[in-house]
C-alpha cells in the first residue's frame, strides 16, 4: 500500500507529495519512519523520501521555520488507533500539542516545528494515510473556490471547516483576520500535486492567470516534469507527472 499516489480526478489531478527541510535529516527520519511509521525512506537526488498512503514525503536539509503562522498551518494524517499513537509520542518523546479526544483528533510536533494532526479512522484498512493540507489565511473562501476552478477539487465541508477535495487529499480552509507568511522557505516549504498532461495542464493555468516561479521543465534523468507557482494567499506549490512511477 506503501508506494500508491491515488488516481487523478476527472482534469487529471491528484495528490502528490509533501516537501519539508530538516535541519537535522536523522532526526526527520526517526519522526516520519520509527513514530509516525513509513517505511525506510529511499532517495530521489538530495530529498529521502518517505512514503505513506496517497502521499509521498520529501524531506531535504534546509533552514526553515515553523509551520504556524504560515499559509499551510498545519498537514493531517489519518491514524487506526489515536490512542496507540498518543503513547507512543509520550513514549518517544514526541511533543503533543493538543489534544481532542472528543473528537479522537490530536496534534503533534515534527523536530522542524511542522504541526502534524492525527484524526482517527477505525474503518481504515492500514494504520496510517494521508488527509488532509490546512490553509491558514484570509482569502479562505476565495482559495476554495480558485482551487475548485483551476484543479477541480471539490467543495464542500470537513466537520467545521471550509473544504475542498482532490484524489488523496482534502484541502482545510480557516479565515485569520492577520496576514500569514509565504510558506518558501520555512520548513513546510511546499506541497505537491501529480497532473496527469502537465505541460499542457500548465498551459491552461497560465491562460487563466497564473505565474509561474518555475515554468513547466522535464528533468530527463529523474523523469520527471515539474512546475512550480505560488497561489494567491502565500503557498508555494509544486506540479508534478512522473512521481506516481517512484
Amino acid at each position: 500500500m506503501y508506494a500508491q499516489l491515488p488516481s487523478g480526478n476527472s482534469m487529471g489531478v491528484g495528490m502528490g507529495h509533501l516537501h519539508l527541510g530538516t535541519g537535522d535529516p536523522e532526526t526527520a527520519r526517526w519522526f516520519w519512519v520509527d513514530f509516525m511509521g513509513a517505511p525506510a525512506a529511499s532517495k530521489l537526488g538530495d530529498n529521502a523520501i518517505y512514503k505513506f498512503p496517497d502521499v509521498l514525503v520529501f524531506v531535504r536539509k534546509a533552514a526553515g521555520g515553523p509551520s504556524e503562522g504560515s499559509a499551510v498551518n498545519h498537514i493531517g494524517f489519518k491514524v487506526k488507533d489515536l490512542d496507540a499513537y498518543l503513547a507512543k509520542a509520550e513514549r518517544m518523546g514526541v511533543p503533543i500539542v493538543k489534544r481532542m479526544m472528543d473528537q479522537r483528533q490530536a496534534f503533534v510536533m515534527n523536530p522542524d516545528q511542522v504541526k502534524v494532526e492525527l484524526s482517527e479512522d477505525k474503518n481504515m484498512t492500514g494504520t496510517v494515510a494521508h488527509h488532509h493540507v490546512h490553509f491558514f489565511h484570509m482569502g479562505h473562501l476565495e482559495a476554495q473556490a480558485w482551487y475548485a476552478k483551476m484543479f477541480g477539487a471539490v467543495p464542500g465541508r470537513r466537520g467545521k471547516f471550509d473544504a475542498a477535495d482532490l484524489p488523496g487529499v482534502n484541502l482545510s480552509f480557516t479565515k485569520t483576520d492577520e496576514p500569514t507568511f509565504p510558506t518558501k522557505g520555512r520548513a513546510m516549504d511546499h506541497w505537491g500535486l501529480e497532473v496527469k498532461n502537465l505541460e499542457a495542464f500548465c498551459r491552461k493555468l497560465e491562460a487563466a492567470g497564473v505565474k509561474f516561479d518555475v515554468p513547466f521543465r522535464k528533468i530527463e534523468k529523474l523523469g520527471l516534469s515539474v512546475a512550480f507557482f505560488t497561489d494567491p494567499w502565500g503557498s508555494y506549490v509544486e506540479l508534478t507527472e512522473g512521481l506516481d512511477r517512484l
